[in-house]
């Protein structure tokens, strides 16, 4: 993602104003500030995405730094302000947490870029770190056992609250999981709700009705099989795409990635095939049972059941006490860093080779040797599923 400073030409709307230095560049252009709303400054593009386009900005008022996200104008489907109110909802919560912080939102006349010219939905959101994705490449692609079951026990939680609170994400990935800075980098976030919705009516709990032959929706290398088969997602498939995310992190890679299509349909059709045919011991081959257990779990959840959260957080709760891991928060980019930082210090871990691919080589074999002991024999001290013999509502 880019991360240069954003050229803006200042909208004559009164909603932005210009503050602009007319400091110019080597070809003439001058580079001016973009303020939004009479408050905050645009300081720099972070990343884009079919939806538009994320900046960071300044707050005036405290001098905060913020995530901004803009909507390109004359979206074909827009999302922002529909995002905006649900993290608003959740926001209200005494409960929440790992949801960022909205700080404003509105619609504004920006003259910005080609793209971002006109009427767009703008807002203004707490600034967080990296995604998970971004944290698995940093690690080379594979997170240690400890590091997934860390990670996975805190994003049972937030879908637990995102299903207290009626709603949910339908477009669970590791991008849309980012880490908190500070005193909250130990926190996981869950963010991007364009694609979410109520699943039942919030005052009454009357759940949404049964429907098929829809499309697809959020992305189809995680996306719960009954998503893949047009089925209306419910809290059930939020649960099935995390257990794909987290295998995901163990693998390095799904079974079902790099397959040719001449389509995009014909991709998913490839994808979802993939899906249905392997079994669910094959693709947890190698890895502890508790991951077994899980997806039979939620592969037998009916369409309007509530899933039991918590017996699936304590489940990697035991497998974590088992293998006699301590919940410190201590992530494989954690250890990555304070390995870095030992070695830049004349630490012990000094006697590392000091070229940089060799270092970065030497922690990511550290990072291996955690892995390499996480794997034990996962055949005892089984928890009894709270599935009922009651018959599903849907079945799949």
């Amino acid at each position: 993602m880019s991360t240069q400073v954003a050229n803006a030409v200042p909208s004559t709307s009164a909603q932005v104003a210009s503050s602009s230095s007319s400091s110019s560049s080597n070809n003439g252009a001058n580079k001016k500030q973009v303020m939004i709303g009479n408050r905050f400054i645009l300081t720099r593009k972070l990343g884009s995405g079919s939806f538009g386009y994320v900046y960071e900005a300044i707050d005036t008022s405290n001098q905060e730094k913020l995530a901004c996200k803009i909507e390109k104008p004359m979206t074909r489907h827009p999302q922002l302000l529909r995002e905006a109110r649900i993290i608003r909802i959740l926001n209200m919560s005494s409960r929440c947490l790992g949801v960022p912080k909205l700080k404003w939102k509105g619609e504004v006349m920006l003259d910005i870029s080609q793209e971002l010219r006109g009427k767009c939905a703008v807002m203004m959101m707490q600034l967080l770190g990296k995604s998970l994705e971004q944290m698995f490449n940093k690690c080379g692609r594979r997170f240690s056992l400890k590091t997934v079951l860390m990670i996975g026990d805190q994003l049972l939680k937030r879908i637990d609250f995102l299903h207290s609170k009626s709603i949910i994400h339908r477009d669970i990935k590791p991008d849309n999981f980012l880490v908190g800075t500070g005193s909250k980098a130990h926190l996981i976030y869950v963010v991007d709700f364009g694609l979410s919705k109520q699943y039942r009516d919030p005052h009454t709990h009357q759940h949404i009705p049964y429907r098929d032959n829809k499309s697809l929706t959020g992305t189809a290398r995680y996306a719960s099989v009954n998503n893949h088969l047009g089925i209306e997602c419910s809290r059930r498939d939020d649960l099935e795409t995390l257990a794909y995310v987290l295998l995901y992190f163990l693998r390095g890679k799904l079974p079902w990635q790099g397959l040719a299509a001449r389509t995009k349909q014909e991709k998913y059709n490839r994808i979802c095939e993939r899906k249905t045919r392997i079994s669910v011991k094959e693709l947890c081959a190698g890895y502890p049972d508790e991951f077994v257990l899980y997806l039979n779990y939620v592969h037998k959840l009916g369409f309007e059941e509530t899933p039991d959260i918590q017996y699936l957080r304590k489940l990697f709760r035991s497998l974590f006490v088992r293998e006699r891991m301590d919940m410190d928060y201590r992530y494989d980019w954690v250890e990555l860093d304070l390995q870095a930082q030992s070695e830049k210090g004349g630490g012990t871990s000094s006697k590392l080779t000091r070229n940089p691919t060799t270092d970065r080589e030497a922690r990511l074999g550290h990072i291996r040797q955690l892995r390499g002991t996480d794997f034990v024999d996962s055949s005892t001290r089984r928890i009894a599923s709270p599935l009922k013999s009651k018959q599903n509502l849907h079945s799949r």
